[in-house]
């Protein structure tokens, strides 16, 4: 069994509320959630109106396909927000 985890780091300066920001927060894990079956939240940075930190982990039978997974759900991240992604951290165990 290979865990993989990934963290993503997204700005985006047109957010003037937390209103804003969790409505995109909830669109996106929702989607990602129901396209790719994995698990996802905002881990960071929750009271900052600018600035998305979602964390998201998956289970695989072999590595190969574990990163197969994290590459789709990052491209479909990238492809399906506005903001600038700044950071991302991945993990596979």
């Amino acid at each position: 069994m290979i865990i993989g985890t990934a963290i993503v780091k997204i700005h985006i300066p047109w957010a003037h509320s937390l209103k804003e920001k969790r409505m995109l927060v909830k669109s996106i894990c929702a989607k990602v959630r129901n396209k790719f079956n994995v698990s996802i939240a905002e881990i960071e940075d929750q009271d900052k109106h600018q600035m998305i930190v979602i964390g998201f982990a998956t289970v695989a039978g072999d590595m190969a396909q574990c990163d197969s997974i994290i590459d789709h759900v990052l491209n479909f991240i990238e492809s399906n927000t506005e903001g600038e992604i700044i950071e991302i951290v991945r993990e596979v165990i």
